[in-house]
């Protein structure tokens, strides 16, 4: 085995661990904000509007994620209205196609893990809350939002490490990612387990950090939903 290699090309993959880092936190900070919206909708909004939610949730979490990427990084190509369009000079770009098809992905299923979370809300806090005589804007902000959030903390966690390695599949479309980098480094050296136990090392870390997080976030916010202990 040869290490060495490995630490010849540390600034490869520290850059791409920021690369990876970019990814997971503008697509799931994007996804948040829209997933928010998306699940008070689905939980308060119109028939249609509800069963204009679902048909895009069942799209995207009943595809795999790498054919959407294709799908918008090859596909997009092929009309000519948005070749001509002023868009076409972001969309032609491999970062925002990726970005694209991650936020709407992520947006897919945190969508339904919010709406789970709502679902879950006891209906008593909310007769409580029309009685004190709260206005709908305020029970949103000071009942749903907050219930469903702390319920939703564990899937959620679930749903961000996922987003982490679903990065990976930034490199089937020219982005120097770790998994990228470890790509590279692999075919440009001939060493194939170096690379690979070093991204997957890189992961690792990065999985654990978020657990950590998540973990502090439950038992910081979402204790009070907890059992209590014999």
């Amino acid at each position: 085995m040869n290490w060495i290699i490995i630490v010849e090309n540390r600034w490869l993959y520290i850059d791409g661990i920021l690369l990876t880092l970019l990814l997971t936190l503008l697509s799931l900070s994007i996804s948040f904000m829209l997933s928010l919206t998306l699940a008070l909708f689905k939980q308060q909004g119109p028939r249609l509007l509800r069963a204009i939610i679902d048909l895009y949730s069942l799209v995207f979490r009943g595809t795999p994620l790498l054919i959407q990427l294709f799908l918008i990084y090859y596909g997009l190509a092929q009309f000519d209205l948005l070749r001509s369009s002023i868009l076409w000079p972001w969309l032609s770009s491999p970062l925002v196609c990726v970005l694209l098809t991650f936020i709407l992905n992520t947006t897919a299923y945190t969508t339904e893990i919010f709406t789970g979370g709502l679902r879950h809300l006891p209906g008593g806090e909310l007769e409580a809350a029309k009685a004190y005589g709260m206005s709908l804007p305020t029970i949103i902000w000071r009942i749903l939002l907050p219930a469903m959030l702390t319920r939703s903390l564990a899937l959620y966690g679930n749903e961000t490490i996922m987003m982490l390695h679903a990065t990976s599949l930034a490199s089937t479309v020219t982005l120097m990612e770790v998994t990228g980098v470890a790509r590279n480094i692999s075919l440009n050296h001939y060493i194939q387990f170096e690379p690979y136990v070093t991204a997957g090392l890189i992961y690792l870390v990065l999985t654990l950090g978020l657990v950590a997080l998540f973990h502090y976030a439950e038992k910081r916010w979402a204790g009070y939903l907890r059992s209590p202990r014999n």
